[in-house]
């Protein structure tokens, strides 16, 4: 034990402002560290086993005389109960550490998780207002029930009272916001921030809870949509009236596109050699299927009244969409299509040309339905979806589009002399 040093008292202590170590006394090995700059500090010199520690007690005078002879004491009493005072403290701090990181993970409320994973992967969703979609949605259903509630501690009764008021009613709405408290806690324990399965996911889980079979409180509600007897004439009509938007309807009508597909297609899609619109695979509905078979691009064959309905459109400077809007650099919007549609007092919505298509396809033609189904873009199944791009099926689905358009630019005869077009097989 080292030789005790008179004690000082506090005025004396108060006294010291010549850099260096100075001894105060009373309890062994106890200094005031003086620093070039003027600074004080409390250290306490020990051995502890075979080695020697120089342990800091605090500033002064924030640590004071008499709490700096209580805490040197306790060091020294630690010490002979065989306390290593250095790697207690280093335990304290690493705990310190742990409870701050635990304070943090815990506050990961399910709205915070939510608003980050819209934040992470916002801007690689191909429509913008899919995030708004999605903090609207949560913010209606989800937030005032598990809001803010930490993700940790989201269970299956809680997506229950979520889901259950509005299943009957509002079935299509709430399933897509289930998905999207899934997805979050997908999210949220993939970083840890919850543990155990999810209690959002439906397979084998909620699809066991009651609830009623969706098809028996949802059917399927069809696109408004023409019968194919009615398009001779409604395509008539439809060219007798002006504007971009009459003129990008009747671009879907021919292709049997979607109303998206067509307002943001580009002049450097066409091909006027091979008459083929070439759309980017990412542009469309089944992007990530044609992503896994390698797909770049959807080829969609162009009959001649497409091409010519292509080259009687104006073409203006510096404007690569086909259909541009009214406001300078944008595309066409979807309300000018339906607006059309409106103004036309037809009973029908953009999409439900398609379904006109399909349906004309299967009943009056002897086309494969796989030939329909490519000619819709319609991801059929990873046997197939590669199938889209072979010449042979290119060419029966060219000839599909071209009896299509004869099909509507010809004016129907009595029903009882409908004979179907050639088929492709």
């Amino acid at each position: 034990m080292p030789r005790l040093a008179k004690e000082l008292t506090p005025i004396e202590i108060k006294r010291l402002t010549m850099p260096g170590y100075h001894a105060v006394g009373h309890v062994p090995g106890l200094m005031l560290q003086v620093s070039p700059s003027g600074t004080t500090s409390w250290l306490l010199r020990v051995k502890v086993g075979d080695k020697r520690r120089e342990i800091g007690l605090g500033a002064y005078p924030g640590v004071g005389l008499a709490l700096a002879h209580q805490k040197a004491q306790q060091v020294r009493d630690d010490i002979v109960a065989g306390v290593d005072p250095v790697a207690k403290r280093a335990e304290n701090r690493q705990a310190i550490v742990e409870q701050q990181a635990e304070e943090k993970r815990t506050a990961w409320t399910f709205r915070r998780c939510a608003e980050a994973y819209i934040k992470a992967t916002a801007p690689s969703w191909r429509n913008k207002k899919h995030a708004k979609q999605w903090t609207s949605t949560l913010e209606a259903y989800a937030y005032p029930t598990i809001g803010d509630l930490m993700v940790r501690s989201v269970t299956k009764e809680h997506i229950i009272h979520i889901i259950e008021p509005h299943w009957a009613t509002k079935n299509e709405t709430i399933n897509r916001v289930r998905n999207r408290i899934e997805t979050v806690l997908d999210w949220a324990k993939q970083r840890n921030l919850r543990t155990g399965d999810n209690p959002a996911r439906w397979q084998g889980n909620l699809d066991k809870a009651g609830f009623p079979d969706k098809a028996s409180i949802a059917p399927v509600q069809k696109h408004r949509a023409l019968d194919a007897s009615q398009m001779y004439d409604f395509l008539g009509r439809l060219r007798g009236g002006g504007g971009m938007g009459a003129r990008a309807l009747e671009f879907v009508v021919l292709t049997a596109c979607r109303s998206g597909e067509a307002r943001m297609a580009t002049w450097s899609e066409i091909d006027w050699t091979a008459k083929t619109w070439r759309i980017p695979a990412s542009r469309t509905k089944s992007a990530k299927r044609f992503a896994a078979n390698g797909i770049e691009t959807f080829n969609v064959p162009l009959s001649d009244d497409v091409i010519k309905l292509l080259q009687a459109l104006p073409r203006f400077e510096r404007v690569e969409w086909i259909f541009p809007g009214a406001k300078a650099g944008s595309p066409l919007s979807d309300m000018t299509l339906t607006k059309v549609l409106r103004d036309m007092a037809v009973n029908a919505v953009p999409h439900g040309f398609r379904a006109t298509f399909s349906s004309w396809t299967a009943s009056s033609t002897g086309y494969p339905s796989e030939v329909r189904e490519m000619a819709l873009a319609h991801a059929i199944g990873d046997g197939t979806v590669a199938a889209y791009q072979r010449s042979d099926l290119f060419e029966k689905r060219r000839n599909l589009m071209a009896d299509w358009a004869k099909f509507i630019n010809t004016a129907p005869v009595a029903a009882d002399n409908d004979v179907p077009i050639r088929g492709a097989a």
